[in-house]
């Protein structure tokens, strides 16, 4: 009897290993899904810095999207980038969410003013914008998507707090005096 149930275990260990391999593999092909995506990254960013020029856009979406690009600028990375594929994956990823989440928190309208405005074909853009989140690991974008309203709540508090003006103060150097 003891016997059968250590088969039944080894066979379950076989089948999941066997998942989390054909999972890299779909992952590795689900990046050649993004090559369309690349193609218009160029339009996308024009999209991106007419969002972030617009006062309607949370700033705490704008804190987001800077903090994915200031992981790839200071090029401390979670993988270092001489590990063959993997290196340069890990920006990619950071990016990917910091998009996804700075989008995701756009107003609907605005968005659609902007993609018209700079002549974006809405149907072609989420369907990239789905390309990138079936990319994207679930948990890590579901923690991300939290990211926002905690950083709103510590802006909040530190204007509450009464601290803003006294760093602007010594900021400026006249020694922190509130006006």
């Amino acid at each position: 009897m003891a016997r059968k149930d250590s088969d039944a275990v080894a066979r379950r260990g076989r089948r999941s290993r066997g998942r989390s391999a054909g999972g890299g593999v779909r992952r590795a092909l689900g990046l050649l899904a993004l090559l369309p995506v690349a193609s218009r990254a160029p339009l996308y960013a024009r999209l991106v810095w007419a969002l972030v020029l617009d006062d309607r856009t949370p700033a705490a979406r704008k804190a987001i999207l800077a903090g994915g690009l200031g992981y790839v600028l200071i090029g401390r990375d979670l993988i270092p980038d001489e590990v063959p594929l993997l290196g340069g994956l890990d920006d990619l990823v950071v990016v990917a969410i910091a998009f996804d989440v700075f989008l995701d928190g756009v107003d609907p309208d605005v968005l659609s003013e902007k993609l018209e405005e700079l002549g974006i074909d809405r149907a072609a853009f989420d369907e990239d914008v789905a390309r990138i989140r079936r990319f994207l690991p679930g948990p890590v974008r579901r923690a991300m998507r939290r990211l926002p309203g905690l950083i709103a709540g510590a802006g909040e508090a530190l204007q509450h707090s009464g601290v803003g003006p006294r760093l602007r103060g010594w900021i400026k150097g006249d020694g922190g005096a509130v006006a």
